[in-house]
């Protein structure tokens, strides 16, 4: 069939048009929902029709200035709207986000125009849960501290200044000290811990002890396993909320390693996920058939959990990673694999991070298998599981530590029983 006719009159645009209008009503339709706001469904299908078109005429008169004129009558338009009715313009709504969503909307629709669909269908998403999660957002910005805010800039700045100037070269013996891929390796290690901590300072203790342990685990499985074993050994009654928590955090801990294997070298996870995986299925399932109920804790109180961005935790870590990626370098060529075995049980005890991040970034340029970067990640865990178990016991006390052990072993045993079968 022949449809050169439709380009003729313009039609074939028409789903271009039609995916600008989505974008419109989705978002109007969440406008909707606020009786104070001066657009809705309507207002914001027609912006976004509006948009598309001045994209469209833009381009045919090669003119891109009219979007702006397009983009400066439809801010005009709103502004004077809300000013309009000033009383709720100063007392209920003063009309910024509505105006904001105005612009993006017919911004977005723009884009669609300009053959930017998917990008804008994805953005439009996005500021659709922005605008519905209003209070979930303000709770959140009210529940962080003046730390926590310093924290966050300070991870901007590392991540989008400072890593985008270091050299992307190695440097030193064996050329495995490259600064650009050591301070990424620190963006995403902290980067996953923030956003968890984040996540935790907002949930508060009181949402559940699977929640608590989730992002615990993304934060520090380590200092969640330190602080709920203290918070055991103060108040008896929450020794099962505690060792839920821990077992929780130190579960996560597998999915932490394989989104970080994900990240860093994709290839390799068609061997360390199944292993990872195993080992996590059979800690859960341990956990799930061994555990009693959980019991709940009248007044619950956060243990204190540091926030894990800043500065010099940043730098140490660095270090740290750069410390165990030279040396790791350096048994691999002295004595085989046999030294990143040994780098692994030691480094493992207290990170499992710093030496899964060094015996990937050693696989890429070829020193070590797929099977034996799996084997070093199994050796760091089972370390890591007995240090845990250690500080339940010594911290948390016998009790605590009797209903982590099943479940904390399973993983060790997991984690081996998966080696053997998928290497």
């Amino acid at each position: 069939m022949n449809l050169d006719w439709l380009a003729d009159q313009g039609l074939d645009r028409l789903p271009e048009f039609l995916t600008a209008l989505a974008i419109g009503l989705l978002i109007g339709l969440e406008r909707e929902r606020n009786p104070t706001a001066k657009g809705g469904l309507r207002t914001f299908a027609l912006v976004a029709l509006v948009g598309a078109a001045a994209a469209v005429l833009a381009a045919v008169f090669s003119a891109p200035s009219i979007i702006g004129v397009g983009l400066g009558a439809v801010a005009f338009t709103m502004i004077a709207a809300y000013y309009h009715h000033h009383e709720e313009f100063h007392e209920r709504d003063p009309g910024t986000t509505t105006i904001a969503a105005v612009i993006a909307c017919y911004l977005l629709a723009a884009m669609v125009m300009s053959g930017y669909a998917r990008l804008a269908v994805i953005l439009a998403v996005l500021v659709t849960v922005l605008l519905y999660f209003k209070a979930e957002l303000r709770g959140a910005a009210r529940g962080l501290e003046r730390r926590d805010l310093i924290s966050i800039l300070q991870f901007a700045v590392v991540t989008f200044v400072v890593l985008p100037l270091l050299p992307d070269r190695g440097f030193g013996p064996y050329a495995v000290l490259n600064p650009r891929n050591i301070w990424l390796m620190v963006v995403l290690i902290s980067g996953v811990s923030l956003a968890g901590y984040v996540a935790l300072r907002i949930i508060g203790p009181a949402r559940g002890a699977l929640l608590l342990g989730f992002f615990g685990g993304l934060v520090s499985s380590t200092a969640t396993t330190l602080s709920f074993s203290r918070y055991a050994r103060a108040q008896s009654a929450g020794t099962d909320f505690s060792a839920t928590v821990i077992i929780a955090a130190n579960l996560v801990l597998l999915l932490r390693l394989a989104v970080i294997t994900a990240v860093v070298a994709p290839d390799t996870l068609i061997m360390v996920a199944p292993v990872l995986g195993l080992a996590s299925l059979s800690g859960g399932v341990t956990y799930v058939f061994g555990s009693r109920r959980q019991g709940k804790d009248a007044q619950l109180s956060m243990p204190s959990i540091d926030n894990p961005f800043e500065l010099r935790p940043a730098l140490g870590f660095a270090a740290l990673y750069a410390g165990v990626l030279l040396l790791s370098a350096w048994l691999v060529d002295l004595v085989g694999s046999e030294g990143i075995y040994a780098i692994a049980a030691a480094s493992g005890l207290t990170d499992v991070d710093a030496i899964t991040l060094s015996s990937l970034r050693l696989y890429s340029t070829g020193a070590l298998s797929i099977a034996q970067v799996t084997t070093a990640v199994v050796i760091a865990v089972s370390a890591n599981v007995a240090f845990k178990l250690a500080i339940s016991f010594v911290v948390g006390g016998s009790d605590l530590f009797r209903r982590c052990l099943p479940a904390m072993t399973a993983v060790a045993v997991g984690a081996w029983v998966g080696l053997t079968l998928f290497t």
